[in-house]
């Protein structure tokens, strides 16, 4: 069985380590886990590939994370899912989530994309919103900050105690979803 594990974010350093692409953190610490390098892919996208589990039961995975805009990564991941022929049931997306409180996950199936603009450009490029989520809590802002300029912040020095372990468990989680199924993913780490 092959997955794609993607992590939405925006390209370029001063983003690397904002809020809005803790999705490719997770893909990131996927990455050193396994000891593995990312290379170009004609798709836009930077991917890594390996298996997990053992014999019958190993799983081909490949990590990626596109090289466009959150807004415009439906179309890399698109491409990158029909380079290796998967299907959108196949696919894992981990993004930020606004709507759950700090360092909480939580997995599913399908379903609407909450004003969320990288699920809402995937969903319009496969034409389904048929694919897995990982939903990864980064809380709302405090006060009147604006959202959209929240979610492009860096993590406090607060939450950034805490954040090695956010996404080592992310990590566990992905790993869980594959091996495990949905449920009893969402059992064990829905927070």
């Amino acid at each position: 069985m092959m997955w794609l594990v993607v992590g939405l974010g925006n390209p370029g350093d001063q983003y690397v380590a904002t809020r809005h692409n803790v999705g490719q953190m997770v893909i990131d610490e996927l990455a050193k886990r396994h000891s593995l390098k990312f290379s170009s892919h004609k798709s836009r996208t930077d991917v890594a590939a390996y298996k997990f589990g053992v014999g019958v039961d190993a799983h081909s995975i490949i990590l990626a994370k596109s090289h466009s805009y959150m807004n415009e990564s439906g179309g890399p991941i698109k491409a990158v899912a029909s380079f290796y022929s998967i299907e959108p049931t196949q696919i894992i997306v981990l993004h930020d989530e606004l709507d759950i409180p700090y360092a909480a996950i939580r997995s599913k199936i399908a379903g609407g994309d909450n004003g969320h603009n990288g699920l809402k450009s995937l969903t319009s490029s496969f034409g389904t919103a048929e694919y897995y989520r990982i939903r990864l809590g980064i809380g709302r802002p405090m006060g009147q900050q604006d959202p959209a300029d929240f979610v492009l912040k860096q993590f406090s020095k607060e939450e950034k105690k805490d954040l090695g372990e956010f996404l080592d468990r992310a990590a566990d989680v992905v790993e869980s979803l594959i091996t495990q199924g949905l449920e009893k993913t969402q059992t064990k780490f829905n927070s």
